[in-house]
């Protein structure tokens, strides 16, 4: 083969050899960086999990609740108590 066909083939193999490197080094920057972000995923999942957060939450939730209740029956028996005594006024 003539040489200018040879260094024509030695350049597409060496354009070759280029682009498989940094498809590599791209494919391996991704991976890296999906196995960093999984990570993370991971510990801030335990670290949630691990939190007093949500079991403080459920008591306050709880608590408000129960003062809602007891604030409404405080109410309720207010109402009754004048409703008896406008009765009581009217006899």
């Amino acid at each position: 083969p003539p040489p200018r066909q040879t260094n024509a083939r030695r350049l597409k193999l060496k354009m070759n050899l280029a682009l498989i490197h940094d498809r590599l080094h791209i494919k391996t920057f991704w991976e890296k960086r999906i196995n960093a972000d999984n990570q993370h995923a991971e510990t801030e999942e335990k670290r949630m999990n691990q939190s007093a957060l949500h079991k403080l939450r459920e008591e306050w939730l709880v608590r408000l609740e129960n003062r809602t209740k007891h604030l409404k029956n405080l109410n309720d028996n207010l109402l009754r108590k004048v409703k008896m005594e406008k009765s009581a006024d009217q006899t």
